[in-house]
């Protein structure tokens, strides 16, 4: 016989659904308590996730590298707020917002901290408007909000080149962030801009979103043509070279940095986002002839809402570069599909209508 009685019963805790990374190649949705709100807390309801190749990246190897422990997935997030702590005076419920994934307290979001923003509700701890999120106008799609992170890295990519009016630029990779780093190049004013990447449809959506030309390295001299579009110079020693100044790597691919810089002119530059999952070996000798300026470029330390506006302004450029928009009930076979090569150029998953 129990001795509990109904005034001593625990009351059932709610539960959402969220996404976690579980065996390598597979996802996992579960089951876990509903967040609570603290009084300096939002709550947001998840609208829209896009999936990212970080995601994809801890997916295939069952969580966090080197750690060997699942993670929550998700660090693209746009939603609405429903409810607020008490102290919080300038967020309201029933705000659209975007979030800032590298400010949360308990690690990033979605990328080895406690949270994910592929979950139905998330929980933004000590909550400050133009830190840790900004209110977007309903104007403003949430399946496109999503854009704003991997848009903020993209900017910070283009942010390190520090292009010039007057210069020319190559991005390689036509990916969501060589596509994103295009255009913030093109809003910046830069003369021209080409697009390298070996899928015709992708170099087809790059002029689509404004590049000035594009090359297809599969079939097709890089160097050469660069040199047909951006004219001639040459490096210390007078060798001629493309008059390229900025090469933009957001492919992370071994040929990329080999072909820039063969390819670099005295004082060109060179910025890499791309992922390169081995060590490469690469020319100092040539870096040297060419002084070239090499740096590399990871997250987006004051970008995440300053690139919110433009998202806003010009909404249909940065439309083009989700090429899926699935529900949160497909999610697992999103990410499959999102890791398909070729298959899909932005995923976005969406809650709800």
């Amino acid at each position: 016989m129990s001795n509990s009685t109904p005034s001593m019963q625990e009351k059932p805790v709610s539960t959402m659904k969220a996404v976690y990374t579980a065996a390598p190649g597979a996802v996992e949705v579960r089951e876990v308590p509903t967040p609570t709100v603290g009084p300096e807390d939002v709550l947001v309801r998840m609208r829209a996730c896009g999936i990212c190749g970080t995601d994809l990246g801890f997916v295939a190897a069952g969580g966090m590298p080197y750690l060997g422990q699942p993670i929550a997935l998700g660090h693209e997030p746009a939603g609405e707020v429903v409810d607020v702590g008490a102290r919080v005076t300038d967020i309201s419920v029933g705000d659209h917002v975007v979030v800032n994934p590298m400010s949360a307290p308990s690690g990033i979001i979605g990328n080895g901290g406690a949270l994910g923003a592929l979950r139905e509700l998330l929980v933004i701890e000590n909550a400050r408007v133009g830190r840790d999120l900004a209110i977007i106008p309903e104007s403003l799609p949430f399946w496109l909000a999503a854009l704003n992170e991997p848009m903020a890295v993209a900017k910070h990519l283009v942010n390190r080149g520090a292009p010039l009016s007057s210069e020319s630029a190559v991005v390689f990779g036509a990916g969501p962030i060589g596509l994103g780093a295009a255009i913030w190049l093109k809003l910046a004013g830069v003369s021209h801009v080409v697009v390298v990447d070996v899928v015709r449809a992708r170099l087809d959506k790059a002029i689509d979103v404004g590049a000035d030309a594009v090359i297809d390295s599969s079939n097709e001299d890089v160097a050469a043509r660069l040199m047909e579009l951006h004219g001639e110079a040459a490096n210390a020693i007078g060798m001629p070279r493309p008059a390229t100044d900025l090469y933009l790597d957001a492919a992370g691919a071994p040929s990329v940095l080999q072909t820039a810089i063969a390819s670099a002119k005295w004082g060109a530059r060179l910025v890499m986002a791309g992922v390169h999952k081995q060590p490469e070996l690469i020319d100092t000798g040539q870096m040297m002839i060419a002084e070239l300026t090499f740096s590399s470029s990871m997250g987006y330390p004051t970008e995440i809402f300053e690139v919110t506006a433009d998202l806003i302004a010009h909404q249909e450029r940065f439309a083009k570069l989700v090429s899926h928009r699935i529900d949160f009930g497909d999610v697992e076979s999103a990410i499959e599909l999102a890791g398909t090569p070729g298959a899909t150029d932005k995923v976005v998953i969406t809650f709800g209508p």
